[in-house]
């Protein structure tokens, strides 16, 4: 008997839901120590809560907590960032933050129940090597720009020519190398330097 064929299924969202015996303690410690922001709660006291991690929702329930065999993972923009917050807030690190052969730079912490969570961000580092030659090239930017795309390197945790690489490539293929965390950076390090011009600028750049 042949079987069935299952409908394609678009889904861009999974809601992870764990059994906490009191929500509104585990509300609080979710958002003042693990950063996720408060959504809803219902009932009195709550039966359920929902959370969210940027545009992930996580939902609490009252119930036995049963952390065995049981698990979230989140993947976010920038792992070190959140970590640093966590860890300064008590929270117990399981895995410290590393760079994984499955192409995430992750780490795992556990809640005041005993679940495990997992927080990582994409590195895009797997594959077999990749064997190039890398020419030298006479390249003058604008000063404030060369200030920014070094600080925007070593956040990245990058060279300043792979930096390059990575965001010529991203802008041949029509889209952008940087995740949103990334991009929030990027505003604070434009103030920085005094970046006041917008990305049509270079047009009437005029050297003095």
């Amino acid at each position: 008997m042949t079987p069935p064929t299952p409908p394609q299924v678009d889904c861009d969202r999974h809601h992870a839901s764990f059994s906490v015996p009191d929500v509104a303690a585990a509300v609080e410690f979710y958002t003042s120590r693990l950063g996720f922001r408060p959504g809803f709660t219902w009932g009195t006291p709550p039966a359920i809560a929902g959370m969210s991690l940027g545009s992930v929702q996580m939902f609490l329930e009252r119930g036995d907590p049963n952390p065995n065999g049981c698990a979230a993972y989140f993947v976010i923009g920038n792992v070190d960032e959140l970590h640093a917050f966590q860890k300064n807030q008590g929270v117990e690190v399981v895995e410290a933050p590393g760079d994984r052969h499955y192409g995430l730079r992750d780490y795992r912490v556990r809640d005041l129940h005993g679940y495990l969570l997992g927080f990582g961000q994409y590195i895009y580092n797997t594959g077999p090597p990749l064997p190039i030659e890398r020419v030298a090239l006479t390249v003058r930017l604008e000063k404030r720009l060369a200030a920014l795309l070094q600080d925007l390197a070593a956040h990245k945790r990058m060279t300043v020519h792979s930096c390059l690489e990575e965001t010529l490539l991203h802008t041949l293929d029509g889209v952008g190398p940087h995740t949103p965390s990334d991009l929030r950076h990027i505003e604070k390090l434009k103030e920085k330097h005094g970046i006041d011009y917008d990305s049509h600028a270079s047009y009437r750049f005029v050297e003095t």
